[in-house]
Formats: C-alpha cells, sequence, structure tokens
C-alpha cells in the first residue's frame, strides 16, 4: 500500500494528540488517533479539581521552564496566540469560556472538564480522525526502503502509517495512562532526553513538623534562590497532613525536587503581602494590644499561633512589651520563613513532567523530529512546562497543533 494512503497516526488522545488529531484531518489527511486507556483525555477530566483551566488569560514565553533554546521555545508557544486558541476552543470546539477573574485562568461556562474533553474528540471525529480506544502501543519502527512506518500494539497486531506523530505524556499522574512509554519509543529511535523530574507537585516533609496545621490556607509568596537569580511564585498555599502544597507550592516544588536535598535548596515563604519593614512598623505601635492579637488579624489562627511560638514569644506579650531581638526573630518567620521541606510527592501527584526531548530535537514549526524525519512530536513528552493556571494546556494545544498540520502537510506534499 504506497504510504500516501495510509493514515498519520497519532498516538495519545490527551490534550496535544487530540490537537493534533483535529488539526491533521482538518487538513484533510487520513487520521488515525490511537489511545491506550478506554476513553481518552484523562488529565484533561482531572484538571482544575475537574473543572479543567483549559487556557490563562495571559501568557508570555518566559513564564516556561525548559533546559532547552528559549528562541525554540518561544518560537512554538507563539505559533498559535492565546486570542486564537479561545477562539477555537469558543468558535470550533463549541465551549464558551468564562474568566475567573481572581485567579486569571479561563474554565468552560459549563465548569465540567468532562466538556472539553468530549468536545475536542467529537470534533476530532466530524473532522474526519478515526478513533480507537484501549489500543496500547508497545514500540514503532521506521520506514525501511520507502515503506510504511508500523505501529506495534500490545498483542502482536501492527498498524502501518504514512507519519507518526507521539503525543503520549510524560510520567506524571500515572494512572491516567502516562507510563513513559513514549520516552522510551523515542530514544529507541535515536532521541537524546534531558533528564525528567517531577515538577508541579506538592513537597512533603519528615518528620511532619506541621502536621497541626492540616488544612490551614492562605496566599503566601514563596521564593527559592537559584544559583542565578531566584524562582518565585505568589498564590494560595495549602498545609497538609504530609507537607505542603497549592499553586504557590507546585510552581516553586522543581527547584526542590532537582535539588534533592533540602540544605542546597531553601524555600522561603512570606505569609502576607507586607514586607518586613511593613512588619517592623505594625510591630513598633506602642497599643495596648497583644501580639497574637495582631498577627491573627492578619494570618489563620493556627498559623499565627505556630509563628508566635516558634519565635519564643509569649502569647500574652504586648506590642509595648515586645524586645528587639523578639521582633526580629519573629519578622523573619513572618517575611522570611524557611520551609523545612524534605520530599516530595512525586510523579503521582505531580501535574506535569519536566525535562524530556530537548526542544532543539523538533523543527518549531511542524514539530517534526529532526532525528527521524516523518516522526512528529508534541505535549509532554518534549522539555518544558510552565506554571500552574492553564499554561501546559496552552503547550499542549500549542504543539498538538503544529504537529497535526506539520504531519498533513508533509503528508499532502509527498502524496502530490
Amino acid at each position: 500500500m504506497p504510504s500516501s494512503s495510509l493514515p498519520i497516526v497519532v498516538i495519545g488522545a490527551g490534550a496535544a494528540g487530540t490537537m493534533a488529531a483535529i488539526f491533521a484531518a482538518g487538513a484533510g489527511a487520513p487520521v488515525l488517533l490511537l489511545e491506550r486507556t478506554k476513553d481518552g483525555g484523562r488529565k484533561i477530566l482531572i484538571s482544575g479539581g475537574g473543572r479543567c483551566n483549559v487556557l490563562p488569560s495571559e501568557m508570555s514565553p518566559s513564564q516556561y521552564f525548559s533546559a532547552s533554546s528559549r528562541n525554540s521555545l518561544k518560537k512554538i508557544l507563539l505559533s498559535w496566540p492565546l486570542a486564537d486558541q479561545r477562539r477555537f476552543f469558543e468558535e470550533e470546539v463549541g465551549i464558551r469560556l468564562a474568566l475567573e477573574h481572581e485567579s486569571g485562568k479561563l474554565f468552560p461556562e459549563s465548569n465540567r472538564a468532562r466538556d472539553v474533553r468530549d468536545g475536542l474528540l467529537d470534533l476530532a471525529r466530524r473532522r474526519g480522525a478515526r478513533l480507537r480506544f484501549g489500543a496500547h502501543v508497545v514500540g514503532i519502527d521506521p520506514p525501511v526502503d520507502g515503506g510504511p512506518w508500523r505501529v506495534r500494539l500490545d498483542g502482536g497486531e501492527t498498524v502501518e502509517a504514512a507519519k507518526v506523530v507521539i503525543a503520549t505524556g510524560g510520567l506524571s499522574v500515572p494512572q491516567t495512562g502516562s507510563d513513559g512509554t513514549g520516552l522510551r519509543i523515542v530514544r529507541q529511535l535515536g532521541h537524546t532526553l534531558h533528564d525528567t523530574y517531577a515538577a508541579l507537585t506538592p513537597l512533603t516533609t519528615e518528620p511532619a513538623v506541621h502536621a497541626h496545621l492540616a488544612g490551614v490556607s492562605l496566599t503566601a509568596h514563596l521564593e527559592a534562590p537559584l544559583e542565578r537569580g531566584a524562582l518565585s511564585a505568589e498564590g494560595g498555599f495549602l498545609f497538609t497532613h504530609r507537607g505542603y502544597s497549592g499553586p504557590s507550592v507546585l510552581d516553586v516544588s522543581h527547584a526542590a525536587v532537582r535539588a534533592r536535598k533540602p540544605a542546597e535548596q531553601p524555600i522561603y515563604a512570606r505569609w502576607t503581602e507586607m514586607d518586613a519593614a511593613a512588619w517592623e512598623r505594625l510591630l513598633l505601635e506602642r497599643s495596648g494590644g497583644t501580639v497574637l492579637g495582631l498577627l491573627r488579624r492578619h494570618l489563620p489562627t493556627r498559623l499565627a499561633d505556630t509563628l508566635l511560638a516558634e519565635a519564643e514569644i509569649d502569647e500574652a506579650r504586648t506590642l509595648p512589651q515586645l524586645r528587639r531581638d523578639e521582633r526580629a526573630r519573629l519578622v523573619e518567620r513572618l517575611t522570611r520563613y524557611r520551609l523545612p521541606w524534605t520530599g516530595d510527592e512525586g510523579y503521582k501527584k505531580a501535574e506535569v513532567t519536566g525535562g524530556g526531548v530537548p526542544l532543539g530535537e523538533v523543527d518549531p514549526r511542524t514539530q517534526e523530529s529532526r532525528v527521524v524525519p516523518g516522526l512528529f512530536l508534541c505535549g509532554e513528552i518534549l522539555d518544558c512546562f510552565g506554571p500552574i493556571g492553564g499554561y501546559n494546556f496552552c503547550w499542549a494545544w500549542a504543539t498538538g497543533r503544529a504537529a497535526g498540520l506539520g504531519a498533513a502537510s508533509n503528508d499532502a506534499v509527498e502524496a502530490g
């Protein structure tokens, strides 16, 4: 069978893979979308607490992390501007998006992640893509002497393809089907990999020194000093029975994960909007109130009590009684509190996988492999991730679209 009559096989019906299938089929190419689970889009379903944070309301390439070329990262992200992505969801998929003003996130008006997953799969079908669930890919054989690609499935079946798009994700949340198969396959095909690691994952502490604060949440500013500059994040912070979670923690967690040793990577918390100077002014007030009473006006009660105790200040001490050394200890705990983290929750609770295929090994316009022509890579398998807030979906949509169009265009050229 000539390759021009064979389908483009897309492996993985997640965010990037489904988008690749939509755009490849929309460009007129025959498409077969293979998915190992029974329904696909599992990460879409669990994202945003079941609401699916489809996109951020604003985006800059500077917000993304990668050990690869920043120029390639920028080209890929800007290939499908944010406004155009939103227009696609609202006009092509038929899902109206609503802005959550306090977070800057865009959710479907229905607040149902299932509507996003189902809408994308339905659009892929309407554009002519064939979907096959329960198809577990175990290997890929590239063309020999002008022949077809051969996609090997668990059980011995082989599917022939004109081109192959790998959108199998990384290693995060393995119960959704992300088991590293794609990473293994691309390495076998000759790609290199930047070391992978859990990113956007909760941090833990052993012993659990703050277990008594489990359930306490607030908005915090975190900072992780790096060799060059510092990584910072501001947002929700949650004390858990095992450590710390929430958007601010997840956004700096990769610094801790990569360091592995707490002594090598401190993470500091500022618990309110006020800096050290502002707290100094408040604590120097000569009112008759207690220090504890002041803290409780600005912090959750249990956290206020804990910080005062850790600063070794009696809860009955009034502001006029506060000594200079006590004030210094308290201000440090309020504005530069060193989190006693010792580990992390790993891939099982990580939002994304850091590391992966270097961006320099794909064409930023088409996502075609520079190592194996006819192979296209998109989504989490690539060495790039963004913060919490729809940024990683933005990456998945952009790379999936580019891969789908690239595969279809390449295929069309050969067929012509």
